[in-house]
């Protein structure tokens, strides 16, 4: 079992032929994940990476039988890309692009609400199973296959998280990067509650940070839920300023939940191993599976 991506995903790289596209295409190609094509409006029909390209997702959809899609289109029509893939019965659309505006965010988030999809992101790193899929941007080399979880807002501290987790001879299930921006798709109680439910997972690590309920949200459902497996959790952010944007255009702290700190209080009121540096994952998820 994995949760979104596997060995059998069959994905299609939207923005396919521009710079970014065809560098992360490459890279997930030689990971092995089952790149099926990709998506450029009016280069139909040629080779790309020895892909065939599509101009529309429908299309590529329709000859590959896609049910991945990963968006590497420039932040002005990222959103209609994601509403495109939906549109074309795409089931997990994984967003990376950066500097969506919110207000086409708003719109996309509306638009595929009732349909049969899930969308991962955007700004986001991406999502792996390792040794099965890497369906985003993130050094495969880093993860190997094992029974944690990993669900983070930051890119760069969900390799930290996988490595230090390998480092303590455990490994990965799948790492779900859910990304920073303030309107996304899949949430971090949702993220957990997949891998809640996927049997290989034994163990999960939640990686927030400052600003908005995401974290809080996770916690209460993981508690309610009868905190069925552990959760470590790290909330990054704990010396920025009050009212100030930090990093990821999510990551501003409107309210005196929205602090470190007082994320951290929640989390260890509902059961959440907490710890107070990112250096001490790996060792926490040991202690408490060796428990």
């Amino acid at each position: 079992m994995s949760v979104l991506v596997n060995k059998n995903s069959k994905v299609i790289v939207q923005g396919f032929t521009g710079s970014e596209g065809t560098f992360h295409a490459e890279q997930m190609i030689e990971y092995g994940t089952n790149v099926v094509g990709g998506v450029t409006p009016g280069k139909g029909g040629q080779k790309h990476l020895n892909k065939p390209v599509f101009n529309t997702v429908s299309d590529a959809v329709e000859q590959t039988g896609a049910d991945v899609s990963i968006i590497f289109v420039p932040p002005a029509f990222a959103a209609d890309a994601i509403m495109e893939a939906a549109d074309a019965g795409i089931k997990v659309i994984i967003t990376i692009t950066e500097g969506i505006p919110v207000a086409d965010m708003v719109k996309a988030a509306d638009y595929i609400k009732d349909r049969d999809c899930r969308l991962v992101g955007p700004n986001c790193p991406g999502v792996i199973t390792p040794g099965e899929a890497k369906v985003g941007i993130m050094p495969g080399f880093v993860f190997k296959k094992g029974k944690v979880g990993i669900v983070s807002k930051s890119g760069t501290l969900t390799y930290e998280a996988a490595d230090q987790v390998v480092k303590q001879g455990l490994g990965i299930t799948t790492a779900i990067g859910i990304g920073g921006d303030p309107i996304i798709g899949t949430t971090t109680k949702e993220a957990v509650e997949l891998l809640m439910n996927d049997e290989e997972t034994e163990c999960i690590v939640m990686i927030g940070e400052i600003g908005g309920q995401l974290e809080a949200d996770a916690a209460k459902w993981v508690k309610e839920n009868g905190n069925k497996k552990p959760v470590i959790g790290f909330i990054a952010g704990e010396t920025a300023p009050a009212g100030r944007t930090m990093g990821h255009a999510g990551a501003i702290v409107g309210g005196s939940e929205d602090t470190a700190q007082a994320k951290k209080k929640i989390l260890k009121e509902n059961g959440i191993h907490v710890v107070d540096s990112p250096a001490e994952i790996g060792l926490k998820v040991a202690e408490v599976l060796n428990s």
